[in-house]
């Protein structure tokens, strides 16, 4: 029996012997004994070295072993086999054989010792170190392969270096695959060393390997044609199910590999900030300003308004760009690229532009003035045009109420209890409130009709509190007529004087000049103290 601590090494040297003869070998297993029949041309003493090389002897089995080790090989191994019926013993001339014939039959006959015969038969025990059959669950069966390469049925024990393979019925796959070492079963891959790890391509440090464009399945020892190895991009994997998928900002094409890029402005544009536009690229996008806006500060600022400008002046402001004026101009409320002139005084020059005559070469001045300014001519020989200020409220403005004139405007007030409407009208608070709920911006609300909704009357009102409320009602009404009857006895009678008198005033407007209205201004805002 083989020692224990050498098991090990000693199974690695047989097995890996044995796996380089695999192909030249034949072989049985029965009970703790494995007959293997090599066919190797060799003479007797060559054939026993060889046997005695992987740790085995040549056989010395009895007639019905034969039998059944012959059974179990395939046709085509007729010839003539080396066999150590008679021990070895020392000085023969002819040595012990085993003649195969078509059909399997067998005769033993004796050759000379140095005559190279087909092959010869070797005998090994694997010192009764055996493994129980492998336990699978339902639906998986077992195909036991003893090391020389031949199927082993109908034993429920194993000995050593016996490869076990479980499957399911008809798959193409096994599922796993394991080695009987020191009554243990050893799955797959395992010593690289042993018939490569069982690895059905190759092993490396206990991992199998497999060729460019194969894959390794999920018993750890297969290799099969890659899914994944026509995908463009990436492979997921759901047990033994493949699938191609694809990086962000591509989508996975009809035939089910390529990928295609998303365009993710059209799908759903991400540039929503202001003045940004979408760039769809590769797999992504970017987003960049439109024309006429620029980054600044991460965001896209409008700058075309810089190229309207009047007077070619523009600023940052809030994070804006406006146009800005010179002095003495403002921008238009009507055109903010636009400026017009500004005065904060009660005079402020005219803007004068020359303007030649051809016909007689005479030059006039066109001169302009701010809005609420009139031109001042009174200033002509010194050729210093002047704009005055306009008193809108001395000049009849429709002001409600009150009127206060500042330079180049005016604004209209109104007394307590009224609010200001429509610029210039007053309207009582209540009323306005009426007006915008009933959404009218224009004049005066219409009188409603008495009586067309009549008012609750308040639960806490009793019927007497009624009856007198409406007997006050009726006094009212009586004495209200009793007075118009008073007035129109009297207006009856009334005569207007001034009519009758022929001596009647009569007043002509006359056109004033602009130093004339200004001398007025001046003396109403000054009066003497005379």
């Amino acid at each position: 029996m083989i020692p224990t601590s050498n098991a090990f090494l000693i199974s690695l040297f047989l097995l890996c012997g044995l796996e380089e003869m695999v192909l030249s070998q034949h072989g049985h297993c029965a009970e703790e004994q494995c007959y293997v029949l090599f066919q190797e041309p060799k003479d007797f003493t060559s054939a026993e070295k060889r046997c005695k090389d992987t740790e085995g002897r040549l056989s010395t089995v009895i007639s019905k072993r034969i039998d059944k080790m012959l059974k179990s090989i395939p046709s085509g191994a007729s010839g003539s086999y080396w066999l150590d019926l008679h021990r070895a013993t020392a000085g023969l001339q002819n040595c012990s054989s085993i003649a195969v014939r078509e059909g399997r039959n067998f005769t033993v006959s004796w050759e000379p010792c140095g005559e190279q015969l087909n092959g010869f038969l070797c005998q090994y025990s694997l010192g009764g170190e055996t493994c129980d059959g492998l336990k699978v669950g339902a639906g998986a069966q077992v195909k036991y392969i003893a090391h020389t390469g031949y199927e082993v049925r109908d034993s429920k024990s194993f000995p050593q270096g016996t490869i076990a393979v479980v499957g399911k019925i008809g798959s193409k796959y096994p599922d796993s695959k394991h080695v009987c070492y020191n009554k243990e079963w050893v799955q797959a891959p395992w010593f690289c060393e042993v018939f490569d790890g069982g690895c059905e391509h190759k092993c490396d440090k206990k991992t199998c390997l497999c060729p460019a464009g194969q894959t390794i399945l999920p018993n750890k020892i297969t290799c099969a044609a890659d899914p994944c190895a026509k995908c463009a991009h990436e492979c997921q994997r759901w047990g033994d199910t493949y699938a191609c998928k694809c990086r962000k900002g591509y989508i996975l094409a009809p035939d089910g590999r390529s990928c295609l890029d998303v365009n993710e402005c059209v799908a759903e544009n991400p540039c929503t900030g202001e003045g940004e536009e979408c760039v769809n690229t590769q797999g992504g996008f970017h987003c960049r300003c439109k024309d006429d806006f620029e980054k600044e500060d991460g965001v896209c600022v409008d700058v075309s308004i810089c190229l309207k400008c009047e007077h070619m002046l523009c600023n940052k402001i809030n994070g804006v760009y406006t146009c800005q004026c010179r002095e003495g101009h403002r921008v238009s409320k009507k055109n903010s690229t636009k400026c017009e002139m500004h005065c904060t005084e009660r005079e402020c020059p005219a803007k004068c532009i020359p303007n030649k005559d051809l016909s007689n070469n005479i030059t006039s001045l066109d001169c302009f003035c701010p809005d609420g300014y009139i031109r001042d001519s009174a200033d002509s020989a010194n050729s210093t045009e002047m704009c005055i200020d306009i008193d809108e409220c001395e000049s009849g403005t429709e002001c409600d109420h009150k009127c206060e004139n500042f330079y180049g405007g005016f604004r209209c007030e109104c007394h307590e209890g009224f609010k200001l409407h429509n610029v210039h009208e007053c309207l009582p608070s209540e009323e306005e409130t009426t007006e915008k709920v009933n959404g009218s911006s224009l004049g005066p609300p219409s009188p409603t009709a008495a009586g067309s909704h009549p008012a609750a009357v308040p639960s806490y009102i009793k019927t007497g509190s009624v009856l007198g409320i409406a007997m006050f009602l009726v006094m009212c009404v009586m004495l209200l007529l009793f007075l118009l009857h008073k007035a129109f006895k009297r207006c009856g009678k009334f005569t207007f004087s001034t009519i009758k008198n022929q001596n009647i005033d009569i007043f002509y407007l006359q056109q004033v000049t602009a130093e004339t209205y200004k001398k007025l201004s001046f003396d109403k805002q000054f009066p003497s103290d005379s």
